[in-house]
């Protein structure tokens, strides 16, 4: 007689080829996956342009953290030729998405029990092809927060009704339900031109609109958070995909950041944490820093300044005579629009050459100037940090609203000017958590701006209101993810309609 317990329901999850702002908090929707019964297997596909948020070493990093999750490289296929192509680099790499679906279906048709439900990254479109010939619901996970996607569905709908792009609106505000008025120069800068007339745009609305054709979507927010947006997505007569359908149910499953501080522990023992505590200097040197003293200063994983910018950003952190914590990247190349040049660029950057002469020394007993990458999640949590300069990418801005930090916010790329308006209005359904770096649309912010807005959000009666609200969202982040929190209600009400799906599909 056969006693041995029935194996557990299984899900796999396709972060495809998305970076640190993808994969980590794919990372911790398995988790959330292992925590409700279910195992948990995410699928890897190496990345054919390195960069410091994609090598082996942050992959590790991830896993390590994640023990109880299976993790699975598909057998590499050969990468594009980005330098011989005239191609823009991300089509290249969608086309080879594609090419990895033969051996995705492979190793699922060969896993000893089929996956009840497939879990695929917002640009990971391709994936749903391999659940669709295997019988299996899939569902997408948007990285990125409601308010965007809210943005990013209405704009389907713009597009589809348009003979032009957007990009003639210029900076006149567009009136979109669930978010503020929103700059149409503001967009995501391919959805700016026409998919009849532009290859990226065209790429671009094939992604979102395939997006939301799978079962569910999962987001990762919390409904608090972006509780206009979280409606008007959940309004049929708010907003609707061209033609009129529907939006399939969406649910707010975040914030998925990493587990510090909200509820869970590290998995890993004393010792790997001890050793990967000495690797990063800039934690102890918190440690000797007052309360709420330092300014922390990162543009992301791929946020590469130029020089004569990082030379302003030091002059005003001189000026300004506080306390910070700076990680400075090597400046990307002449062709700062290039994104090959920007992903390949991995050397550490020359701080004597590129920071004013001297700076380093005049400011050693009040800064920490950090090469290439930080802890942040750490450095957001720990006491000593008291705002947050920021490049307003989602995983960042949920880190600072976990952390309880006010940020300032400096846009550089992608959707991250939409995510600026978002997290900076404070009435008309946004978050209200920061404040603008006035200079960023021209592509410059000088010194005298770094100082003022410094010296601002570090004046706790100055920048009292904004610290009121980020306060509040921390408390609801950590409200959203307890046992009977919205978050946590709305995953179990994702899990039994998908279990649902399942017995109609009868697999």
């Amino acid at each position: 007689m056969d006693t041995g317990a029935a194996p557990k329901p299984t899900v796999v999850l396709c972060p495809g080829i998305g970076g640190a702002g993808h994969f980590g908090p794919m990372a911790q929707l398995a988790e959330l996956f292992l925590e409700h019964g279910y195992s948990a297997t995410v699928v890897l596909i190496e990345p054919p342009i390195h960069s410091s948020d994609s090598d082996a070493s942050f992959l590790a990093r991830i896993a390590a953290a994640h023990p109880s999750v299976s993790f699975h490289v598909l057998p590499p296929l050969p990468p594009p030729d980005f330098a011989a192509s005239s191609e823009h680099p991300f089509l290249l790499v969608l086309r080879l998405l594609r090419r990895y679906n033969d051996r995705l279906e492979a190793f699922l048709r060969h896993s000893t029990i089929l996956p009840r439900a497939l879990v695929v990254d917002q640009f990971y479109v391709e994936a749903i092809d391999v659940a669709a010939a295997l019988g299996v619901p899939a569902y997408t996970f948007v990285s990125s927060g409601a308010s965007a996607l809210a943005v990013f569905v209405q704009v389907l709908t713009l597009l589809a009704g348009r003979e032009t792009g957007l990009k003639e609106l210029g900076d006149a505000p567009l009136q979109l339900a669930g978010v503020p008025p929103l700059p149409a120069s503001h967009l995501v800068k391919d959805l700016l031109e026409h998919p009849e007339e532009d290859a990226m745009c065209r790429a671009m609305v094939n992604i979102l609109t395939r997006g939301m054709e799978t079962r569910g979507v999962l987001v990762n927010t919390f409904e608090s958070l972006e509780n206009r947006a979280v409606q008007a997505l959940r309004d049929p007569v708010s907003i609707s995909l061209p033609g009129g359908r529907a939006l399939p149910p969406v649910c707010c499953v975040g914030p998925l950041v990493s587990n510090a501080k909200l509820g869970k522990q590290d998995r890993r023992d004393g010792e790997e944490l001890a050793a990967e505590r000495r690797q990063h200097e800039c934690l102890d040197w918190l440690d000797a820093q007052p309360e709420r003293s330092v300014v922390f200063l990162c543009f992301g994983s791929m946020g590469s300044l130029p020089e004569s910018q990082l030379r302003e950003i030091a002059a005003g952190l001189e000026a300004s005579n506080h306390r910070f914590l700076w990680v400075v990247r090597t400046p990307p190349g002449r062709d700062a629009a290039d994104i090959k040049k920007i992903l390949e660029q991995r050397a550490d950057p020359d701080l004597d050459a590129l920071l004013p002469e001297g700076f380093l020394e005049r400011t050693e007993c009040r800064g920490l100037v950090v090469k290439s990458w930080a802890p942040q999640r750490e450095v957001l949590g720990h006491r000593a940090t008291g705002a947050f300069v920021t490049h307003c990418g989602w995983n960042s801005a949920l880190e600072g609203v976990v952390s309880g930090v006010p940020m300032l916010c400096w846009p550089l790329y992608a959707e991250q000017r939409m995510n600026k308006v978002f997290m900076t209005d404070d009435g008309g359904g946004g978050m209200g958590v920061g404040v603008e770096v006035e200079g960023y649309a021209a592509g410059f912010v000088g010194a005298a701006e770094v100082e003022a807005k410094v010296r601002w959000v570090m004046d706790a009666e100055r920048s009292r209101e904004v610290r009121a609200r980020v306060a509040a969202r921390r408390e609801e982040a950590e409200a959203a993810l307890v046992p009977g929190g919205s978050s946590r209600r709305s995953f179990l009400q994702f899990l039994s309609d998908a279990e649902a799906v399942r017995e109609r599909l009868g697999n």
